[in-house]
């Protein structure tokens, strides 16, 4: 069974429903909120029916209600004809890119026929290169009944035609109500946009990412276990506040779709805007069911003219969440009338500063090129971080079978790279992975210029010279794929070019063998670095290079700051510790001193560092064994 939502201002006549819910509604017989009921269409079509305020001073409402409408019954008064409002309300529905509707020429019966054939002819005048030249214009009365049969087949006509919202797309509702029920707690109400919802579903509520999960699902006031999109639904959701949620929050599932304060998008300034748009001018923006002041940034000139389109980057001031292709209005901010919307194009563009001619030139893709091209835009924006399936899908609002082929097209004539394991963690550009890898060799050869004499640069070290994008994973998959091409070599914790060999020239040698011979002879009481280094009487630089290279090389070992053991004598102090513990439960700094002869001074550190490498552990003014 299809589903669709009309948006409208005045439906009681057709669905014997009052959704005035207000004391004011009721004695000004307006509406000043929105209202909604529903109608089943003669050929079994669900239609939802969005009421919205008809009056110019509740624009600001009525947008909030009219996003996510297949049709439009634009109601016009017979005996007021088309009114200011009337030309915003076409207006909104045209930035929103409302494409099926029809008129209903209301209060028929109180004018005579001279009349209601002039304001019919205003209507088709009006209405000419409008989404709605052309439509059916009902005549009709509420309180007669006059008409109501012909519009009601005429609302079927365009319901038949209209497009099917998208059962299998990402759920999203955003919020028109929120209120509480004695017994059941909070409820919200919105229009299913896409998707499907069911009882026990997790939900995520945005921009504050609220958690809570589906008790309840009424539509059209019965109680299902499923909706779908195009589907006005109220959704019980325990554990949350009415506080805490409020009209343009967004309904989703958890990791479906994320919050920004900033969007890359299309902007059209309707024809007749008051006055040009400055560059930076602050307004309001609408989407969906939200209000939110923002910044237009525009990215090739310092004024929009009325008439005129242009790509913009928009900084709203409170975070709202969006998709591809999303329609969006803006209205001034003082006064706050209609100017213009478009098109979302990028709901998270990048953060970093880009180039204007680029950025235009990437929009211009995401706006108007291939599938497979908006797609390799979207990998090249997402930087050095893997895209999985579902972000591309979310990204470019494209189906799985859409962004499936594009992928196929761009790995196979090598414009993207699968990571990890049949690219389960994701897709990399190619062009992000070969500056990764470039990055990679430049920081090694570097490296290696500054220290020669050391075997590599640490993992950890290495990585962090890079991206900070760059998660472990990717670090991890990157430097395998660079070791089975050859052209590095990592050889427990440390990384190195392939070629690189480091070997000792005679010099070094010379300076090894001494430093070697002194750590010897000097046994568990060393000097410190700088105290060989200082009877060595060589350049400074050359021999703390080789001091690391033998302390690399495990031919010293560090105990502790400014105390180095030769490996033998480390060995040793090890052995004799465990040998003294075969006979005695403990050690202590006394015994420590009589063991290898040695002053406080070093045996102190020496207790510390085994300590440390879990040979022994303090117990008060003793060591034990660690096991």
């Amino acid at each position: 069974m299809r589903h669709l939502i009309i948006g409208t201002a005045g439906h009681k006549a057709l669905t014997g429903i009052d959704t005035d819910r207000l004391k004011e509604e009721k004695e000004r017989g307006i509406s000043i909120e929105l209202g909604f009921a529903f109608l089943r269409l003669p050929d079994g079509v669900q239609a939802g029916i969005v009421d919205v305020p008809g009056h110019e001073r509740f624009v600001k409402t009525m947008l909030a209600g009219v996003g996510g409408i297949d049709l439009v019954i634009l109601v016009i008064a017979a005996d007021e004809g088309v009114m200011p409002q009337t030309r915003e309300h076409l207006h909104i529905c045209a930035l929103l890119q409302v494409k099926r509707g029809l008129v209903a020429l209301t209060k028929s019966d109180l004018v005579e026929a001279e009349w209601l054939a002039m304001v019919r002819a205003d209507i088709v005048e009006t209405l000419k290169g409008t989404f709605l030249d052309g439509c059916p214009v009902v005549p009709c009365s509420a309180t007669t009944g006059q008409g109501l049969p012909e519009l009601l087949q005429a609302i079927q006509d365009q319901a038949a035609a209209a497009e099917p919202k998208r059962t299998e797309g990402t759920v999203r509702l955003p919020v028109d109500r929120v209120f509480t029920i004695k017994g059941f707690g909070t409820v919200i109400t919105g229009t299913l946009w896409s998707g499907t919802l069911a009882v026990g579903d997790e939900v995520a509520i945005l921009p504050a990412d609220l958690r809570s999960r589906v008790r309840r699902l009424q539509v059209h006031g019965q109680t299902v276990e499923r909706a779908v999109a195009g589907q006005r639904t109220a959704v019980n959701l325990p554990g949350l506040e009415v506080s805490q949620i409020e009209r343009g929050d967004v309904l989703c599932l958890p990791g479906t779709l994320h919050s920004s304060e900033t969007f890359d998008a299309t902007l059209s300034l309707l024809p007749d805007a008051p006055r040009p748009l400055v560059n930076r001018a602050r307004i309001r923006f609408h989407l969906g069911t939200s209000e939110r002041l923002a910044r237009v940034v525009l990215l090739d000139r310092e004024e929009l003219q009325p008439g005129e389109q242009a790509y913009v980057h928009l900084r709203l001031e409170t975070p709202s969440a969006a998709l591809p292709a999303d329609r969006y209005v803006i209205r001034s901010y003082s006064p706050a009338v209609t100017i213009g919307g478009g098109s979302i194009l990028d709901p998270n563009p990048p953060r970093e500063r880009r180039p204007r001619a680029k950025m235009i030139e990437h929009l211009r893709i995401l706006e108007q090129g291939s599938p497979t091209d908006r797609l390799e835009r979207l990998l090249l924006a997402a930087g050095f971080t893997p895209a999985t399936g579902d972000e591309l899908r979310r990204r470019s609002d494209l189906d799985p079978a859409a962004v499936a082929d594009s992928l196929r097209a761009l790995t196979e004539k090598g414009a993207a790279v699968l990571v990890g394991p049949k690219g389960e963690a994701g897709v990399l550009h190619a062009e992000r992975l070969a500056q990764l890898e470039k990055e990679v060799l430049a920081r090694l050869a570097e490296f290696h210029a500054k220290e020669p004499l050391k075997d590599g640069l640490a993992k950890e070290e290495l990585r962090s010279k890079l991206p900070a994008q760059l998660t472990p994973a990717t670090f991890g998959w990157m430097l395998a794929r660079l070791t089975e091409a050859g052209v590095i070599a990592v050889e427990r914790d440390k990384v190195r070019l392939a070629a690189h060999r480091p070997t000792l020239s005679a010099a070094e040698e010379e300076l090894k063998a001494k430093i070697e011979t002194a750590y010897r002879a000097a046994a568990f009481q060393p000097a410190t670095p700088e105290g060989v280094f200082a009877g060595l009487r060589a350049e400074r630089k050359l021999t703390q290079a080789v001091f690391r290279r033998m302390v690399d090389d495990g031919i010293l070992v560090k105990v502790k700051e400014d105390i180095f053991l030769h490996r033998e004598h480390y060995q040793q102090l090890r052995e004799r510790v465990l040998a003294h513990f075969q006979a005695q439960s403990s050690i202590n700094v006394g015994t420590m001193k009589d063991l290898f002869g040695v002053s406080r001074k070093y045996a102190i550190p020496f207790l510390e560092h085994l300590d440390d490498v879990r040979i022994t552990r303090r117990q008060g003014d003793e060591r034990v064994p660690y096991n």
